[in-house]
C-alpha cells in the first residue's frame, strides 16, 4: 500500500513538474533530467511510470480534458434544469478557454499533435468529446439544426473556442468577460438564423 501511495505521489509530482516546465520552457526543450530534478524523482522512476515525454503529454491532456468535461457537464445539467439559458451556457464555455492562461503549453501540445500521431489521436479524442456537447448546445439554440447545418455550427463553435483561447498575442481590446458575453450573443444569434 505504501509503495502504491509513493508511486501515485511520484506520478503526480512528475505531472505537476512537467506541466510547469513544458509551459515555461517547452516540451522539446525540457530534458528528462530537468523534469526528474523538478519532480524530486529519479529519471528511472519517470520511465517506470511513463514510456517517455509523449506519454506524459498524453496524461496531461487527459487530466485537462477530464476537468473541462466536468465543467461542461455541469453547464449541461444547469441548462437542462433551467438555471441558465443557452447564451449563458456558451458564455461560460468561452470563458473556460479565455481564462486558460497557458497558451504556450497549448500551442506546444497542438504542434506536437500535428507531428506525433499518438498525441494527435489524444487531442482528436478530446475534441470529439467536446463536439458532442457543442452539438447538443447548438440544437438547444436552434432545434431545427441537422445535417450539414449542424456540422457547420459545430465547426464554427469549436473554432471560436480554440481561437478565443489563443488570443493574447492579438492584443485584444475587450476583457475576457465582455468577449465571452458578446461572442455568446453572436453565436446564439447565428445559430437561430440558420434555417
Amino acid at each position: 500500500m505504501v509503495a502504491v501511495q509513493q508511486e501515485l505521489s511520484g506520478r503526480e509530482r512528475i505531472l505537476n513538474s512537467a506541466h510547469e516546465l513544458f509551459a515555461s520552457h517547452g516540451f522539446h526543450q525540457t530534458s528528462m533530467a530537468e523534469l526528474a530534478t523538478a519532480a524530486k524523482v529519479s529519471v528511472g522512476q519517470i520511465y517506470r511510470l511513463f514510456k517517455g515525454k509523449e506519454d506524459i503529454i498524453q496524461a496531461l491532456i487527459g487530466a485537462d480534458m477530464n476537468e473541462r468535461v466536468k465543467k461542461i457537464e455541469d453547464l449541461r445539467l444547469r441548462l437542462e434544469a433551467g438555471t441558465i439559458d443557452i447564451e449563458q451556457t456558451f458564455e461560460q464555455v468561452l470563458l473556460f478557454s479565455l481564462r486558460d492562461r497557458e497558451e504556450a503549453l497549448s500551442f506546444d501540445i497542438l504542434a506536437e499533435a500535428l507531428r506525433n500521431q499518438p498525441v494527435g489521436e489524444t487531442v482528436g479524442d478530446m475534441c470529439q468529446r467536446f463536439r458532442r456537447f457543442i452539438r447538443d448546445f447548438a440544437c438547444v439554440a436552434n432545434p431545427g439544426l441537422s445535417g450539414e447545418a449542424l456540422d457547420g455550427a459545430e465547426e464554427l463553435i469549436l473554432a471560436s473556442i480554440f481561437g478565443l483561447g489563443h488570443r493574447s498575442l492579438s492584443r485584444p481590446n475587450l476583457s475576457d468577460e465582455c468577449t465571452a458575453h458578446r461572442a455568446a450573443q453572436m453565436i446564439v444569434a447565428a445559430l437561430k438564423a440558420v434555417r
